[in-house]
C-alpha cells in the first residue's frame, strides 16, 4: 500500500524535487504552498502531484490543511518540513517583524505540522519526519541571525523528538544543505558566486536532486535505525 507523504513548500526548489522523488518512490504526495498559485498549479499539472494551500506559520491553518490531505489521500506516513523563508538584515538593523516572520515560518511551523500528524503515526507505529535545516543552522551566518537561529532550532527539535518517538517506530531526522543550485541563487552576482564556490571544497553548488535523494532514503523502511540525526549535504564546506 502506498505511503502518504506531505511536503511543505513542496512545489518549488528543493521542495519540488523532494515531492517528485517521493512520488517516483511510490508515495502518494501532497505538496503545500503559500502564495504562488500560478507556479503551484503548473507544478501540479506537470507532475501529477496533489497541491494544497495554507500558511504553515498558522497553527489552525495547519490543522485544517492536514485534515484536507488526510481526507483526500489518507493518514500521513511521511512528513517533510521544508517550507522556509529568509529576511536578511544585520542584527542591529533587523526589525521585530523580520525576526518573527522567519521564526514562525522556519521553526514554529515545524512544531505545528508535526503535532498534526504525530498521533496518527503513533497509532500505527510508523512514521518518518524529516526537516530541512541548513548549513547556516550548524555554523551560523552573519546577516541572517533569524534564519540561523530557526535552522539551529529545528536541529534541537529533531534530537529531542527522536527520543520521544523511537519506540513507536517513528524516526525524526534533519537534512542540512549547503549552497544548492536553486532559483534563489539565480541572480547572485558573479563575484559573489565565485566567493561562495571558493569556500566549497568540491568546487560546485549542490543540486536539488542530491538533497531529495537523502530525504527519500530517510523516508524509507530501510532507514529505520537512523533517528535524531542531521545529515549534512554541503560539499565539504562545514563538518559538524
Amino acid at each position: 500500500m502506498s505511503k502518504v507523504a506531505l511536503v511543505t513548500g513542496g512545489t518549488r526548489g528543493i521542495g519540488a524535487a523532494i515531492s517528485i522523488a517521493l512520488k517516483n518512490d511510490g508515495c502518494k504526495v501532497a505538496a503545500t504552498y503559500g502564495s504562488n498559485s500560478d507556479a503551484a498549479n503548473a507544478f501540479a499539472s506537470e507532475n501529477g502531484i496533489d497541491i494544497f494551500q495554507w500558511n504553515v506559520a498558522d497553527a489552525a491553518a495547519c490543522e485544517a490543511g492536514v485534515k484536507q490531505v488526510e481526507e483526500k489521500l489518507g493518514a500521513v506516513d511521511i512528513l517533510v518540513n521544508n517550507a522556509g523563508i529568509t529576511k536578511a538584515a544585520m542584527a542591529h538593523k533587523m526589525s521585530v517583524e523580520q525576526w518573527d516572520d522567519v521564526i514562525r515560518v522556519d521553526l514554529d511551523s515545524v512544531f505545528y505540522m508535526t503535532r498534526c500528524v504525530l498521533e496518527g503515526m503513533r497509532e500505527k507505529s510508523f512514521g518518518r519526519i524529516i526537516t530541512i535545516s541548513s548549513i547556516n543552522g550548524q555554523k551560523g551566518e552573519m546577516g541572517i541571525v533569524n534564519y540561523s537561529a530557526a535552522k539551529a532550532g529545528v536541529i534541537g527539535f529533531t534530537k529531542a523528538l527522536a527520543q520521544e518517538t523511537a519506540r513507536k517506530n517513528i524516526t525524526v531526522n534533519a537534512v542540512a544543505p549547503g549552497y544548492i543550485n536553486t532559483e534563489l541563487l539565480a541572480d547572485t552576482p558573479e563575484k559573489v558566486m565565485e566567493n561562495i564556490l571558493s569556500k566549497i571544497p568540491v568546487g560546485r553548488l549542490g543540486t536539488v536532486e542530491e538533497v531529495s535523494r537523502i530525504v527519500t532514503f530517510l523516508s524509507s523502511e530501510e532507514a529505520g535505525f537512523i533517528t535524531g540525526s542531521t545529515i549534512s549535504a554541503n560539499g565539504g564546506q562545514y563538518f559538524s
